[in-house]
């Protein structure tokens, strides 16, 4: 491997110190010396750019993805060089070839994945999750991969579809899948992800597997993590696992938690910083909330209405024949009913933050809002949309904002101690948002535009600080000896760009993506170029030089 020296810029080291003018020498995969005049066998400029560490997205749904996309697009795009997945319990190992289906339509629900394009996608020579590691590992990856194992695949693995759907896991069942976590995670899994939270509705309209389980089952397990003194746990928050429950939870099991998320909600933001806030006083704790900057804006059509899971008339439509979703838009008595339930939903509906985002008829309408088209119409917000849908057999797509959006939260949780960037989501929910230009978001906006917080800490919060959660040995920093994944990025230029639908996944299935964001310049993983000046090196996929978890180095 030939030597690289990165020369002219100001390296930020992603340990929140200040940046200095210095040249980076990359060798065999490595930083091999920082300091001026270095030489090697070829140059990368990066005079007036900021050379950091590559970016760690903690929160991305890429299980499957990385079947058919070893560069894990869009995220290979805006600096992201690890990548960790498996989140909120959904990973698609363990499970038997019976129930592969039965995964693919938990994915659908909870995750907006196309279920032609999983089963088509993944190659499915698996069935225990070290197997799904070894098969990652021999396809290879753009970017570096870790993923979590999930509780949702555990139970559906142990106990059967319909069990895992209905009762408490025995006594023998739950002993079943703590070994195969602890198995997981001998052949390099990151940790263990769970859900709680009611917005995740599986498969008829029913609560996904890990809603089910009794917390005492869940806790058993996260035991294994204690045994083996390492992994980090990751939920997302529900019934029976709340704000002020997770950290005592957190100093049993002695391993790092996160969970997602602490959103931008007014009164939600406030009471869990504060919460968060208190504990941190206690000491001794080592939960991370995970945060974003992103808005979370979704792109939805009533043919499935993800965005109203949580009402209990929308959870029903999954449970009956597809083509009766007409005819219960059509009943005045059903929409009346839907109307005040999305009133009550843990996050009510705010009809004032929809647009009308595609449409094939009312093409005039095209980015006006729900609420003011309504009115024209003399019409609830609700009954507009279902009318607009009816005339295009429910193929109109809606844009909706439906959380993060209250700005004064999110620079008061940006600026907090031990809250983690995350929920990109990247990989999941493809048809309805794109939210892995997270990390370019965050430069260009919030730092650059807003000033909410300084650039080396926002380096940090992508670099150094999540490779310290998860322990990933030698990454997350520039130090001489380290993994040379680097990002390099104009602080003047960086920012998200434009987010596009384009139709390249198994299926012939369609997605929203960002593949031009701007202000990247260079970009290498464990010291190969995987783009250079903004433009991908095509070579570089070939040699996929990312890392998979037996080699990231877990501490």
């Amino acid at each position: 491997m030939s030597s690289i020296v990165i020369r002219g810029g100001t390296l930020i080291d992603g340990t929140g110190a200040p940046g200095v003018e210095a040249d980076l020498l990359v060798k065999d995969g490595r930083i091999a010396e920082i300091g001026s005049g270095l030489s090697g066998d070829r140059e990368l400029d990066a005079s007036g750019a900021v050379v950091a560490p590559g970016f760690i997205d903690i929160h991305t749904h890429y299980d499957a993805q990385v079947f058919w996309d070893p560069a894990l697009t869009p995220s290979c795009f805006h600096g992201v060089t690890t990548v960790v997945a498996g989140n909120c319990g959904f990973s698609i190992a363990p499970t038997r070839e019976a129930d592969r289906e039965n995964i693919a339509l938990t994915l659908e629900k909870v995750e907006d994945m196309n279920p032609a394009s999983l089963m088509e996608g993944i190659p499915w020579d698996f069935e225990t999750f070290p197997e799904y590691l070894a098969s990652v590992e021999r396809r290879g990856t753009l970017l570096n991969y870790a993923a979590y194992v999930g509780h949702t695949a555990l139970r559906l693995y142990h106990m059967g579809a319909e069990a895992a759907y209905e009762r408490f896991a025995t006594e023998a069942e739950v002993a079943a899948m703590s070994q195969s976590v602890r198995e997981a995670m001998e052949a390099g899994a990151v940790g263990l992800a769970t859900s709680f939270a009611p917005t995740h509705v599986g498969i008829g309209g029913k609560p996904v597997c890990s809603r089910v389980g009794e917390f005492s089952e869940f806790e058993t397990m996260a035991g294994e993590l204690t045994k083996l003194r390492r992994g980090v746990i990751e939920a997302t928050l529900g019934s029976g696992f709340a704000y002020d429950e997770i950290y005592d939870f957190q100093r049993r099991i002695g391993v790092p938690v996160t969970y997602t998320a602490l959103l931008a909600i007014p009164g939600l933001w406030q009471h869990g910083s504060a919460v968060h806030r208190k504990e941190l006083e206690k000491g001794n704790t080592q939960v991370w909330p995970q945060i974003s900057v992103r808005k979370i804006t979704l792109q939805t059509q009533l043919r499935s209405p993800f965005a109203f899971d949580s009402a209990d008339c929308f959870a029903a439509l999954y449970a009956e024949a597809p083509e009766m979703r007409w005819e219960r838009y059509r009943d005045p008595q059903w929409r009346k009913k839907a109307i005040e339930e999305l009133t009550h939903t843990p996050l009510p509906t705010r009809w004032e933050n929809f647009e009308l985002a595609e449409t094939k008829v009312h093409a005039e309408l095209i980015d006006r809002n729900l609420v003011d088209i309504a009115k024209d119409r003399g019409e609830h917000p609700f009954d507009a949309m279902v009318a607009l849908s009816l005339e295009e057999n429910l193929e109109t797509r809606f844009r909706y904002i439906q959380a993060n959006d209250d700005e004064e939260g999110i620079e008061h949780l940006l600026q907090q101690e031990q809250m983690a960037m995350g929920l990109s989501d990247a990989g999941a929910h493809v048809g309805m948002l794109c939210d892995a230009p997270l990390p370019t978001d965050l430069l260009g906006n919030w730092v650059r535009e807003r000033g909410v917080i300084p650039l080396e800490r926002a380096v940090h919060k992508l670099t150094g600080e999540p490779a310290s959660i998860f322990r990933f040995e030698d990454r997350g920093v520039l130090r001489e000896g380290a993994h040379a994944d680097v990002c390099v990025f104009d602080p003047d230029e960086v920012a998200p760009g434009k987010i596009r639908r384009v139709r390249d996944f198994p299926a012939g299935a369609d997605r929203l993506t960002a593949d031009s964001p701007s202000g990247i310049r260079h970009m290498l993983v464990n010291g190969t170029p995987i783009s250079e000046n903004g433009e991908s090196i095509a070579r570089a996929i070939d040699e996929r030089p990312g890392q998979r978890p037996k080699q990231l180095g877990l501490a």
